[in-house]
């Protein structure tokens, strides 16, 4: 009876909502707005279904209010942001969705602890995520007509906007063409930055089950499709938590935040002598240059970032350069410990290379050989091959390496897909790795390149859910060209469906492998391509995705024509590097080269766990430590 009583009960929660929401879709149609055409549909359905796959409702609850601006004010009917308060509905329990207010009031006058608040005369514009099986005659049919995107497996949004008459009763309406605007605006924005909410476990009573977060804005670039734009592409998308967040209110938190304001040093704290007690290592002078024992050198008092051989060098640093910068190496210090990535067993600092292999046991051995200067004098791609994959691995024991072999029991629903991981802790347990194995430190690449792939670019990733072929360019590989065994984890991961070709492009591919194809497994193909990227894209098959890792993008001399050819195409691109301070200056080199970010900086969690300094600088640094888009 218990069984037949939670049937029905889930049966008119379906049918009629609960817990925090307005029940159930009004009826309202998009095919019956005026001014839309089926593209914008398909566009809108697009982006719901994307924000859908990122699951914010996992985290996000009613009490978690956004703040949104999408584009100036000037752009949108009388002149203000139509909708700048967003929360998400569904995460305890109820109708699964979000609802956009007029204003923050608003949206705290019909929030309630348990249940959404009917407020006489407040409108509101709500998105509601419901079955198929459950919608109106007039949306199955436009659905099937226009053959629209599915949110998960059956549901699919709608969309209205709701206002409570005097007397009580629910009234709603069709959205507008420019409210729909505004709606694919934040769904394309939120669905990028709601993962870098960074939880705050000291922001509330420890009672409370609401999780909290640091307070958070971020600004991204959204590309209005062709059907929605208004003579321009483009649209900067401005996502705060607490809504009315300010950059200049703001201390870094995350990776991804955009500083505008620090506090300045104190004329007390500026020249404080500080020793920076190392292991012994050759540091840099920042200043001068000139090389220095790590236990004679100085440090900034405030970031303890920056290294100087003597205090005239840190004055006249201070005062060219350091002040202006000082605020955000201190930031980016005090996420040291956060992107340590303590599940390792291994050794995870390796300011001497060689010191850390030989720790390993893997020192001049199989791969590792292009993880120190031992052999620089071998040009990439060209290191002496013994034998097989265990020789690869540099002799580690059976255990420690991925086999080449495929995930024979890794089936879902009865298919075999391709398997999406968040992290290594997934990949060491799938693999059976001991967390004492160092091979994340090589796998960082392919594996980088896998996760952009399945993950961050959704087009790519859904080639490869229908069997087909994604197409990469792979921008500037140097000692990648002698790690292809590690490469054929990319086709393992496939699971048997989809294939990669993977065309390596750059100056540092010998003459002598410039223009042949290996096969790397069934599903993976790498070509070698030598020459100038902008010299040569022309010529290769089109890519569906660019990649480049630890790109070194500051020097934006030798990417300038790269970058041209990425923004003639409108390829989607992502680009990684070693640390948070040379992402920052990637983003200003994109930006210069008039590309635009649609993928904000943020950690990759398939960055080496091995951890470098510069020889000036305190900062760490990873390999493939950040990630950010143009174009996606």
């Amino acid at each position: 009876m218990d069984l037949h009583l939670k049937n029905v009960f889930d049966r008119f929660q379906e049918q009629f909502g609960s817990g925090p929401g307005l029940g159930p879709g009004s009826g309202t149609c998009l095919m019956k707005v005026e001014g839309i055409s089926p593209n914008f549909i398909k566009s809108v359905f697009k982006a719901s279904a994307a924000l859908y796959r990122t699951d914010p409702w996992k985290r996000l609850c009613p009490g978690h209010l956004f703040g949104i601006r999408v584009g100036k004010d000037t752009d949108w009917s009388g002149k203000k942001q139509p909708y700048p308060c967003v929360q998400f509905i569904g995460g305890d329990g109820g109708d699964i969705g979000f609802n956009m207010f007029r204003s923050q009031n608003d949206a705290k006058r019909m929030t309630g602890s348990r249940e959404t608040i009917q407020v006489p005369n407040v409108e509101l514009l709500r998105v509601t995520y419901e079955r198929e099986s459950l919608m109106f005659p007039s949306n199955r049919k436009m659905i099937k007509s226009l053959s629209l995107e599915a949110s998960g497996i059956d549901r699919f949004p709608v969309i209205d906007v709701a206002r409570c008459t005097s007397s009580g009763t629910l009234r709603f309406r069709h959205p507008t063409p420019e409210e729909l605007r505004f709606v694919y605006a934040f769904m394309k924005a939120i669905a990028l930055v709601h993962p870098l909410l960074q939880e705050d476990k000291e922001g509330g009573p420890k009672w409370s089950r609401l999780m909290y977060f640091e307070p958070f804005i971020e600004t991204v670039d959204v590309q209005w499709p062709q059907e929605m734009a208004k003579g321009y592409d483009l649209v900067a998308v401005t996502i705060s938590h607490p809504p009315g967040q300010a950059y200049e209110e703001k201390t870094i938190s995350t990776a991804s935040s955009t500083p505008t304001k620090y506090a300045e040093l104190s004329r007390e704290d500026a020249f404080v002598d500080i020793r920076v007690y190392t292991n012994g290592s050759l540091r840099q002078c920042a200043a001068c240059d000139k090389e220095i024992h790590g236990e004679q050198a100085l440090s900034c008092v405030r970031c303890q970032a920056v290294l100087y051989c003597s205090t005239v060098c840190q004055k006249q640093h201070l005062k060219e350069t350091h002040k202006s910068m000082c605020g955000l190496y201190k930031a980016m210090m005090e996420r040291e410990e956060e992107l340590a990535m303590n599940i390792f067993m291994f050794p995870c600092a390796a300011d001497q290379p060689c010191k850390w292999l030989e720790s390993l046991g893997i020192h001049q051995k199989g791969m590792w050989r292009r993880k120190c200067s031992c052999y620089s004098h071998c040009p990439f791609g060209l290191l002496p091959v013994k034998g097989g994959l265990w020789d690869s691995w540099g002799g580690l024991d059976d255990e420690e390496f991925p086999r080449d072999s495929s995930f024979h029991h890794h089936v879902r629903d009865g298919m075999s897909s391709p398997i999406l991981l968040s992290g290594w802790s997934e990949y060491y347990n799938l693999r059976s790795l001991p967390l004492s194995s160092p091979v994340a430190d090589i796998l960082s690449h392919p594996l980088t390149v896998y996760y952009i792939l399945t993950t961050l670019n959704i087009s790519s990733k859904n080639l490869l859910m229908k069997g087909k072929e994604v197409v990469v360019h792979y921008l500037g590989p140097e000692g990648e060209l002698d790690w292809m065994p590690a490469f054929a984890e990319v086709g393992h991961l496939l699971n048997g469906l989809g294939s990669v070709q993977i065309i390596m492009v750059g100056s540092e591919v010998p003459t002598n492998l410039s223009g042949t194809t290996s096969g790397i497994g069934s599903r993976v193909r790498v070509n070698l391509v030598r020459g100038v990227y902008e010299e040569e894209a022309s010529y290769l098959p089109s890519p569906h995705v660019i990649v480049a890792l630890n790109c070194g993008l500051s020097c934006y001399s030798t990417w300038g024509g790269a970058l041209n050819s990425i923004k003639s195409m409108g390829v989607p691109a992502f680009f990684t590097d070693q640390s948070e301070i040379s992402c920052a200056n990637a983003k200003q080199v994109l930006r210069s080269a008039g590309l635009h970010i649609t993928h904000p900086v943020t950690p990759n969690p398939f960055r080496s766990p091995v951890k470098h300094h510069e020889p000036s600088s305190n900062l760490p640094s990873y390999s493939n430590g950040f990630v950010l888009g143009v174009n996606t």
